[in-house]
């Protein structure tokens, strides 16, 4: 008998980062947690995820236009090669783009800097209807400004209490945050490198400044440990997702929103009129 590659358990219960101290290199970057089939059946399960992702999507697209407050906003974050990009395209191009807010957030600007390292992230965020993405975030503020000691460290330890008090505050404003950890070994992230060098058409993607960065890993793991400890509250916790397999990590971030989005029981407005003299009007304007 074939294995179910159905969960066991909710995805967002086995990949949630528990409370304490996190240690990254205990932890498998190959696991498929919660699917027990392979590549195969993992790209067919995320085809089928979309469709229903998509339809949920909409729902809070509508329930938006409709006078709606709710948003969600997915934070991705990783090393680099880890599959933020990836992500955006396989997982959250599969929804209307009208429903979407994507933010991609590189070295902060002369402008962004001259402000508290929030402003710029406060300035992204999804209005009401939209599933907001951010490709890095407020984090990096205590990742690599951390590592490469760009402010004093009173300045960046102070932060992760500014950043607890914020994604509280957009719980309250009806902001769902998901916050999702990539989990990329250092070989995959070598062989994912490796392989923009070999190909042409991903030349552009490559960037010899990731190569230096690699010389920091190890202080990169333990920023994300600091970080997957010292910010994971009920109201917006962390998500580990193993992500040296492309088509796994696809598949548990779609079924991830899914979750989320089944959480917040999202139906379609109801119209405002009346159904049937709206219906008896078009009918008579032959």
């Amino acid at each position: 008998m074939a294995k179910s590659s159905k969960p066991a358990a909710r995805l967002s219960d086995l990949l949630r980062v528990p409370a304490g101290p996190v240690d990254l290199n205990a932890l498998d970057t190959r696991a498929t947690p919660g699917f027990d089939g392979g590549k195969a059946a993992g790209k067919a399960s995320l085809a089928a995820l979309g469709r229903r992702l998509s339809d949920l999507q909409e729902r809070l697209h509508a329930e938006g236009v409709s006078g709606g407050t709710r948003s969600l906003l997915l934070i991705l974050q990783g090393m680099d090669t880890s599959g933020k990009g990836g992500v955006v395209r396989h997982v959250i191009g599969q929804v209307d783009p009208q429903g979407c807010q994507i933010a991609s957030f590189k070295a902060p600007t002369r402008e962004e800097l001259a402000h508290d390292f929030l402003w710029r992230i406060r300035r992204r965020l999804p209005g009401p209807g939209k599933l907001g993405v951010f490709d890095r975030s407020h984090y990096e503020d205590v990742l690599v400004v951390r590592v490469h000691d760009l402010v004093p460290r009173s300045t960046w330890s102070r932060r992760y209490a500014s950043i607890n008090r914020f994604e509280v505050q957009l719980v309250e404003h009806d902001i769902r945050v998901v916050k999702v950890f990539l989990h990329i070994s250092k070989e995959e992230q070598r062989q994912r490198l490796l392989a923009r060098l070999d190909d042409p058409t991903k030349h552009w993607k490559f960037n010899p400044h990731d190569v230096d960065e690699r010389a920091y890993w190890a202080d990169y793991q333990e920023a994300y440990g600091a970080v997957l400890e010292r910010c994971n509250g009920d109201l917006a916790p962390w998500y580990r997702v193993p992500a040296d397999r492309k088509w796994y990590r696809n598949w548990a971030i779609a079924s991830l929103l899914v979750e989320q989005f089944e959480d917040m029981k999202l139906t379609w407005p109801k119209g405002d009129f009346d159904r049937e003299a709206q219906r008896t009007r078009l009918l008579a304007d032959a």
